[in-house]
Parts: structure tokens; C-alpha cells; sequence
């Protein structure tokens, strides 16, 4: 079971993002207060939950969150920044827009930008070890991917509505076979480069 608070009495929000090792599209962030007795129990990190767990919780946690955002970087601004910089930026950005300001932020991973007036506390795997985050996972997850379903219609060939952007064989032929688009991430390896043994 996971755990509903860090600091008991204290208003905090759990972050994290989705689409770090993906190839192509934005990466996605999002921050989400719980209520302090708040319990689930098929909420858990994203990526140990079906396409249609998440889809169920979406609607679920954004009615039951005290505040919840999303926020969200570019290609291009990944290429800029780095995929680093940019997942702090687009947990930034999903923080500014909350409509409470946390006492705290819960941040998924070992490492984090510090956000302005507001202390934080890295949790390595905390997406599966406190509720808010998970819920953030969820968010971030469902609504890139829903993004990428758009992209997908628009550049079927790339297969993004069954890989989201995330480095499958299918992808990276793909790449090789029509060439890149522009949301594509330059600064990654984009084909499989390993040469073949004979």
C-alpha cells in the first residue's frame, strides 16, 4: 500500500514526467495534491498499471485531487536544454499552475531543480511508494500519450500510437526506412547505429 503522506500536516505535492527516453514528442510533467487521508487501490506508478488502468484513474484523480496541472517541453526545447533541464522545467511548469501552493514537493527521482519558495524531497521509485506521486505518474502519462495519438495521425508511419515515441525496433526502422520529423529529438541517437558482426 502506498503511502498517503511524507510529512504529516503538511499540504504537499507529488511531480513526476513521462517521455524521458522517447525519440520523438514532448516530455510531459505533472503535479498533484492529494487529500491528506487519500487512498486508492489500483492507484500505483504508471508504468505498473494497463493503457486502461490509467485511462480509468485519470478522470478519478483529477476529480479527487485537491489541485492537479500538467505541464509540458517540446523537441526542439529538449534539443536546447536537455532532457534533464527540461523534465525539471515541465515539473516547474506544472507547479506554477496549481491553484494551492504546496507546503512541498515530492519529486519522482534523485535529482531536481529547486523550484522557487518551495523545499522538495527526492524519492527515488516514489511512484510507487506515495500516492500523489503515482498520481502524478498517471497524469503526465495518459496525457502524453494522448498527445502522441494526435501525432500519430498526422505520421502514421512511425507506429506512435502503439510506441509513443519510445524507441522500439519499429520506430528506429521506421526512422531509417522515411527519415525524421520535426518531432523528432536531434540531440538523441535516432537509428541503431551498432554495426553487424559477420
Amino acid at each position: 500500500m502506498l503511502s498517503s503522506f511524507y510529512q504529516e500536516g503538511k499540504t504537499e505535492a507529488g511531480c513526476d514526467e513521462a517521455g524521458r527516453g522517447c525519440l520523438a514528442g514532448p516530455v510531459f510533467a505533472a503535479a498533484v495534491i492529494l487529500p491528506p487521508d487519500y487512498h486508492h487501490k489500483l492507484l500505483n506508478d504508471s508504468k505498473q498499471l494497463s493503457e486502461k488502468q490509467r485511462e480509468k484513474l485519470r478522470p478519478e484523480i483529477e476529480a479527487e485531487a485537491i489541485a492537479w496541472a500538467v505541464g509540458s517541453l517540446d523537441n526542439h526545447e529538449i534539443d536546447k536544454i536537455n532532457i534533464l533541464n527540461a523534465s525539471f522545467a515541465a515539473m516547474h511548469k506544472a507547479v506554477a499552475q496549481l491553484k494551492i501552493v504546496p507546503d512541498l514537493l515530492l519529486i519522482d527521482g534523485n535529482r531536481f531543480k529547486p523550484f522557487p519558495g518551495i523545499p522538495h524531497k527526492c524519492i527515488i521509485k516514489g511512484d510507487s511508494l506515495f500516492f500523489s506521486i503515482a498520481a502524478a505518474s498517471v497524469l503526465a502519462k495518459t496525457y502524453r500519450d494522448e498527445y502522441m495519438l494526435k501525432l500519430h495521425e498526422e505520421f502514421p508511419v512511425y507506429g506512435w500510437d502503439k510506441n509513443k515515441g519510445y524507441p522500439t525496433k519499429f520506430h528506429r526502422d521506421a526512422i531509417v526506412k522515411h527519415g525524421i520529423t520535426d518531432y523528432h529529438r536531434l540531440s538523441y541517437r535516432l537509428t541503431d547505429t551498432q554495426l553487424k558482426l559477420f
